[in-house]
């Protein structure tokens, strides 16, 4: 069968599922099934993009959909009642309730062998804690979930932890081996940054592929909709130390689209060592992410560490065959932090690897200000060097890595802290407003062979300004190499700057970026 469910649309099926009930743990057994494929999932996708958009209204009772924070935050799913629990499987599934920002159920199902049956809403897959039950009447019913999550023993081979939880929008976090949720990625960005306003796609339905015994890999579908385009994803997950999604999406175009912007990463950063100044926080450093990682279709390997600016900033790194780029938390000291909670230390860095020919584009760069830390800031992805126009179709394949320690980089020295402060002293002169003082730190790769007493270049390059003296390198007691130099802006509003360490013509170390907006 091509399609994937002949004539018989998805969403008329999907809203139909409300109450069934399946005893014992979570399952689809004797529900009513139809045939499932990618590709017939592909196929009435193409279909659908060419119709016009059909929004989901909010379909709860209102009491579900008034519920607050904390009342959805008492609702808990019971962890006996998972799929595949004690089936001798290696992955469990649970569910989210709907309610609170989630009031637009997502249709759930379980795929085995080539079936599709569905998996419907029960109150009783749920602990309804005392400040939520008030709230939440008995009878009160759904159509769906609000997302999912699936566990597995990554940390513990006696203990199914999380490993990627789909919730909300087109998001999903996952997690490497000993690692703390932090930033997330999304099915596609639309227009974000841009004049008109972002578009933010959802996911519609999901598909759980009943895992192999014994087996380390899980393969999962997802639908994503909205006003501008349709895709079909297809996700396998490996966890591990570094926990790896392979992803393949297939968009269709509803409407030609101004930014289109593949495999996105959203993260929050508030200060850190750079840019503590304006915030009084007993805390060194606050972020999920602390740089963005480029390595460019050329071989070079570029460190952005992050900032949140005075105002909304884009910077594009125009690029041809990217080999990949992502958002790090490189610094994995406690002592920098300080946050015994929050543990920013944990948080992972997420790698994006293009399996394809990506052709030309650049990874863009969005820093949004921010006062707190609850608030994500930061968002990276690709965008095509061709405008994505309205009736065609975009296939990517890519691969995410999550975990505290991303193989990345040949045996280059990293930057391992940025620094800036006054600049201009000279003697007992006041400083100088028009120059900046910036202090990077590089460590590891070729750098720890070479002997202190060896004299190091810094190559600096400054764009909207000039430097008031060559820079300064000094070997730290650390075992790090540091470069010192001191910037005057131009009239221009940022200034940007590229550094490196050498010694003639052989490079040391990655190369650092910033922009400096005075």
């Amino acid at each position: 069968m091509s399609g994937l469910f002949g004539a018989l649309p998805l969403l008329g099926w999907a809203s139909g599922m409300a109450g069934t009930v399946f005893p014992g743990n979570v399952s689809a057994q004797g529900a009513e099934t139809l045939p499932f494929s990618w590709d017939g999932l592909v196929a009435r996708l193409v279909e659908q993009s060419k119709q016009p958009y059909k929004p989901l209204q909010s379909v709860l009772s209102p009491a579900m959909s008034a519920l607050g924070y904390d009342q959805h935050r008492d609702i808990r799913f019971r962890p006996d009642r998972a799929l595949w629990k004690n089936q001798s499987l290696r992955f469990e599934g649970q569910f989210f309730h709907p309610g609170f920002l989630f009031r637009t159920p997502v249709s759930i199902f379980e795929v085995t062998n080539g079936t599709a049956r569905p998996i419907g809403y029960d109150r009783s897959l749920f602990d309804i804690g005392p400040v939520a039950a008030p709230a939440l009447p008995e009878g009160e019913t759904a159509p769906g979930f609000a997302g999912f999550r699936l566990h597995y023993p990554l940390n513990s081979p006696d203990v199914f932890d999380e490993l990627i939880v789909f919730l909300g929008g087109s998001y999903f976090r996952a997690l490497g081996r000993n690692s703390l949720f932090g930033l997330s990625a999304r099915g596609l960005a639309v227009n974000t940054a841009t004049a008109n306003g972002e578009e933010f796609p959802e996911w519609r339905s999901f598909w759980l592929e009943r895992p192999v015994p014994g087996s380390d890999q899980m393969r999962l579908y997802a639908e994503l909709e909205s006003p501008s385009v349709t895709g079909a994803f297809a996700f396998t997950i490996t966890p591990g130390r570094n926990s790896v999604v392979d992803v393949e999406a297939r968009l269709f175009a509803r409407a030609d689209i101004e930014r289109f912007g593949v495999a996105p990463l959203t993260s929050m950063y508030l200060f850190g060592e750079n840019d503590r100044s304006q915030h009084d926080d007993f805390r060194p450093e606050v972020h999920d992410s602390d740089g963005l990682y480029i390595n460019t279709g050329t071989g070079e390997w570029l460190w952005r560490p992050l900032n949140n600016p005075p105002k909304l900033r884009v910077n594009s790194y125009i690029d041809n065959r990217p080999r990949g780029f992502g958002l790090l938390q490189r610094d994995r000291d406690f002592n920098n932090y300080q946050d015994a909670e929050a543990q920013y230390h944990r948080r992972p860095s997420v790698w994006v690897e293009p399996l394809d020919d990506w052709g030309p584009g650049s990874v863009q760069l969005v820093e949004i200000p921010s006062p707190s830390e609850i608030h994500d800031n930061i968002v990276a992805y690709w965008v095509p060097g061709s405008p994505v126009l309205k009736g065609q179709e975009r296939r990517f394949r890519y691969r995410l890595i999550w975990g505290d320690t991303p193989a990345l980089g040949p045996d280059l020295g990293l930057v391992v802290a940025s620094r800036t402060g006054v600049g201009g002293y000279s003697g007992n002169e006041t400083s100088d407003p028009t120059i900046r003082k910036f202090v990077v730190d590089c460590r590891g790769g070729m750098l720890a062979t070479i002997n202190q007493k060896t004299v190091i270049e810094a190559s600096v390059t400054v764009i909207n300004g000039e430097l008031t003296h060559p820079p300064v390198v000094v070997p730290l007691p650390d075992g790090a190499w540091r470069m010192l130099f001191d910037v005057r802006r131009g009239s221009a509003e940022n200034v940007d700057l590229r550094a490196f360490l050498k010694i003639g013509d052989r490079t040391l170390t990655e190369t650092w970026s910033y922009q400096w907006t005075p």
